[in-house]
């Protein structure tokens, strides 16, 4: 897990955040994080590095056990994770009734048809392919993070 990023704690207050983004490439974190903070989401964004370390920061379990699970307004997923893959976080968090209204954007490199069936099967909210361009990968993750954050309006908890 990182917490510390150039320009300050992304934490929330209270160590909870609206926003789990799931990346493992330092370059595609770091553009993603600076995205959210320009767009003034920064505090309300937790970083992890692997599928297993989603799970558990959700649950509160593993190396988050000191703190309560977590509800999350959105979670960023990239789809190749190397020890936990994304896929596999999708199947858990839309299989277990307390994570699967979660909203989970898929922000991935993957053009894969085949991956992206099974996570609109597994029920995915969106899939998204990286953009090639830096510019053009902040736009993206700052809507994204605009609409589910501002504009979408959720169900009651």
């Amino acid at each position: 897990m990182k917490k510390d990023h150039p320009g300050g704690d992304l934490e929330s207050p209270g160590g909870v955040a609206d926003i789990l983004l799931v990346e493992d490439d330092p370059e595609d974190a770091e553009l993603a994080l600076s995205a959210l903070k320009e767009c003034r989401f920064a505090d309300r964004v937790e970083h992890v590095e692997d599928g297993r370390e989603a799970l558990d920061y959700i649950a509160g379990t593993g190396i988050f056990a000191k703190q309560r699970p977590v509800l999350l307004r959105l979670i960023l997923l990239d789809l190749g994770l190397h020890k936990t893959g994304g896929l596999q976080v999708l199947r858990q968090l839309k299989a277990d009734e307390r994570t699967k209204g979660i909203p989970i954007v898929v922000l991935t490199g993957s053009k894969l048809t085949i991956e992206m069936v099974e996570s609109y099967k597994l029920g995915v909210n969106s899939y998204v392919i990286k953009p090639s361009s830096a510019r053009e990968f902040a736009k993206v993750v700052a809507a994204i993070a605009h609409y589910w954050l501002q504009v979408n309006e959720p169900p009651p908890r």
